[in-house]
């Protein structure tokens, strides 16, 4: 291995000699839109065109580099650095993204430069640091090449996952094939090193049956996914718009009738009913109310305000909503209310994550019902069998039901192991800090693994642009500086890790 002071500095030379590559690299796979879409899912395209395409990109760059590439039927593909023995060390990133949403001031599916920042749906989630981390790895080839560093003890593997913002599948898919690595490290988090991460329980709520020729919403919609705080949401309800009165965050606009026939007619197909009288273009006098809120992640829900939370507490305070539907939308309401479950009794904390974060993410219509669906990170004084039946309690109370699609029991490494050491000491290294691990509420392929941990790239304590956007919202952008420190900080990690007993 080289010392580290001449590491540093091969470093720093491949930084120079590849940067404008590097960001050319983010560039190509960012102006895929690579979300999921399983309506168009085919052979070896399990999530849609979108990951398959971004997939097929970054084995494409690592062959480039002159790994050996694979491809596992579109759920997965991994890239090779082979060394002495079998023994993997594993790098997981993932190429799907969640949809752009409203709000851009960007081309979202473009990488955009402004004041020394990336800009563009991806570029801190996940394809930048996937690309920095890449790099890093070719690196360590060429270093070998060049007779600097010796054949390494151990196979590194790059795994490029392409459902990590939907469920993971293809993490499950990938360990029903292949042995776990001996350790693994995901560039999908934060700095300095997370060696924890919350229990995870999804679910679906589902209003009572609200027949749409007597209900007052006959639209509800907000949100892009179920792990974000949702930045917009909409209504359309039987109202007279100029009658409605005006609300921080609120936009209300009349429904022209040719477009409230359709919307009537529409709704009445979906719940498989006749369109009711009175529901004519010219009788048909409807209002839109359009919420826009501040998107954040789910696991810092802090940091968002809840558009689904302004919608429906609109609708409760101007009385658009009665009955069973106004105990939904009550229900609804104080889910959002509080981002630690205070408003539904749902608050509890531990020693290792703290408190107990709960979002309502993703909102619609189908049919007679409404549904919502929640996202809640939890700490190990609570399981996700006990919040869903608090959960579902409440859904019960209003005539509906809540059940859970998700529960992954909350992920902890001993913080003292060497792996976690080995990284923390690149991170303290590279940046001259005396950090400490941490855990957190975000999810991600770490804890998936035997044994792995989440590390970086972001800096949540370093103040961004106020028109920069984070991961999941508008704007998304990280800064080129993070990103090239993060390049130096993983060059660093194959290092030490290489030097460990497995």
């Amino acid at each position: 291995m080289p010392a580290e002071s001449l590491l540093e500095q091969r470093i720093q030379e491949y930084l120079d000699a590849h940067w404008e590559e590097i960001v050319a690299d983010i560039d190509a796979l960012v102006r895929i839109p690579s979300f999921e879409d399983r309506s168009a899912a085919a052979e070896s395209a399990p999530y849609g065109p979108g990951p398959r395409a971004a997939l097929s990109a970054a084995l494409d760059l690592a062959k480039r580099m002159g790994f050996e590439t694979h491809d596992d039927e579109g759920y997965v593909g991994y890239a090779d650095f082979a060394g002495k023995t079998d023994t993997q060390l594993g790098i997981i990133g993932h190429m799907d993204v969640v949809p752009a949403g409203p709000g851009w001031h960007f081309e979202p599916f473009a990488v955009t430069r402004k004041d020394g920042y990336l800009v563009g749906r991806g570029v801190i989630d996940d394809k930048g640091p996937c690309v920095v981390a890449l790099h890093a790895m070719n690196l360590w080839r060429a270093l070998q090449q060049e007779g600097e560093a010796p054949w390494l003890p151990y196979t590194l593997r790059f795994i490029f996952g392409a459902n990590e913002e939907t469920g993971m599948g293809d993490v499950r898919y990938y360990r029903a094939h292949h042995a776990d690595p001996a350790f693994l490290f995901t560039p999908d988090a934060e700095f300095p090193v997370c060696y924890g991460e919350k229990g995870i329980y999804n679910g679906l709520l589902t209003s009572a049956n609200l027949p749409v020729e007597t209900r007052s919403v006959i639209l509800f919609e907000g949100g892009t996914a179920i792990n974000a705080v949702p930045g917009h949401a909409q209504a359309v309800v039987w109202a007279d718009a100029e009658k409605l009165p005006a609300a921080e965050g609120i936009a209300v606009e009349p429904v022209q009738p040719a477009e409230a026939a359709r919307l009537l007619a529409d709704a009445a197909s979906q719940a498989g009913v006749q369109p009711a009288p009175g529901w004519s273009a010219a009788d048909a006098h409807l209002a839109r109310i359009v919420a826009t809120g501040r998107s954040a992640h789910a696991s810092l829900p802090e940091s968002g305000v809840s558009a689904i939370g302004l919608l429906a507490n609109y609708l409760l305070k101007n009385r658009l909503v009665e009955g069973q539907e106004r105990a939904y939308f009550r229900v609804v309401a104080d889910i959002a209310a509080s981002t630690d479950g205070t408003a539904i009794n749902l608050a509890c904390a531990d020693e290792h994550f703290g408190a107990l974060t709960i979002v309502a993410g993703f909102a619609a219509t189908k049919g007679n019902r409404f549904t919502q669906t929640i996202d809640v990170r939890y700490p190990t004084s609570i399981t996700g069998d006990q919040l869903n039946g608090m959960l579902d309690a409440l859904a019960q109370a209003c005539g509906g039901s809540c059940a859970k699609t998700r529960d992954d029991v909350p992920f902890l490494v001993d913080p003292e192991s060497p792996e976690i050491q080995a990284l923390l000491s690149s991170y303290n290294l590279a940046t001259g800090e005396d950090a400490k691990p941490f855990t957190m509420g975000g999810g991600t392929y770490a804890r998936e693994f035997s044994r792995a941990a989440s590390f970086g790239p972001e800096k949540p304590w370093v103040q961004a642009p106020a028109w920069a956007g984070s991961m999941h919202g508008p704007d998304e952008a990280v800064s080129e500086d993070l990103l090239k420190e993060a390049f130096r900080i993983y060059a660093l990690t194959i290092g030490k890790l290489m030097r460990l007993d497995f």
